[in-house]
């Protein structure tokens, strides 16, 4: 099967993206929404979590909070360590078993740190970027979640720059500030649809 790898910074727009792959027939595979599940009441992460970062980083409905996580993690980068410790080979075995099932036109592999992970080029057949302007993820970040200005600029610290992700993209989405959602699903199926195309030569 084909595979794509789709990355993008915070806030670029890369599960908008995702979603519309998914509705025209590829296998979407979200490693942030394994992350979610993994890290939800009764989660596999749940119980290394609590005996790593102790009871006060699990909220009262048993799942973690995620708010005092990320404060946590982006401030102090041996936390982040151990964190990714517990989540990065939980993700990777439910990653591989998604994979194994996937009955789509073609795989489409969801990656935040994709590019910065150095483990995914050789999984996959092409690395498409979903890419805006870094005032443009701020803003986008701050509307959706509230996060503070402060905490999305470690997590950016934290990720490849725009021009280290553009550097090794085969294919390019721009999901700029003015960027009309009508624009931006052109692009992402006239790109489908050579994907598709490489699928079936393949």
């Amino acid at each position: 099967m084909f595979k794509l790898g789709l990355t993008g910074g915070i806030g670029s727009g890369k599960t908008y993206v995702a979603n519309l792959l998914a509705g025209w027939g590829a296998s979407v595979i979200d490693t942030d929404q394994i992350a979610h599940a993994l890290t939800a009441p009764e989660g596999l992460a749940i119980a290394p979590i609590r005996e790593t970062f102790g009871a006060d980083l699990i909220g009262p409905d048993g799942a973690l909070d995620r708010t005092r996580m990320r404060e946590l993690v982006f401030a102090t980068p041996a936390k982040r360590t151990a964190l990714e410790g517990i989540l990065h080979p939980l993700i990777a075995q439910e990653v591989f078993a998604q994979s194994q099932a996937a009955t789509g036109l073609y795989a489409v592999f969801v990656v935040p740190l994709l590019v910065e992970s150095g483990r995914w080029r050789d999984r996959i057949d092409r690395l498409c970027v979903v890419d805006c302007e870094e005032a443009t993820q701020i803003e986008r970040v701050q509307a959706r979640s509230g996060i503070s200005i402060d905490t999305i600029r470690r997590i950016l610290a934290a990720q490849a720059t725009r021009a280290q992700r553009l550097a090794v993209a085969d294919d390019i989405i721009v999901n700029s500030a003015n960027t009309t959602l009508e624009e931006l699903e052109k692009q992402v199926l006239v790109l489908h649809e050579g994907w598709c195309n490489l699928s079936l030569s393949g």
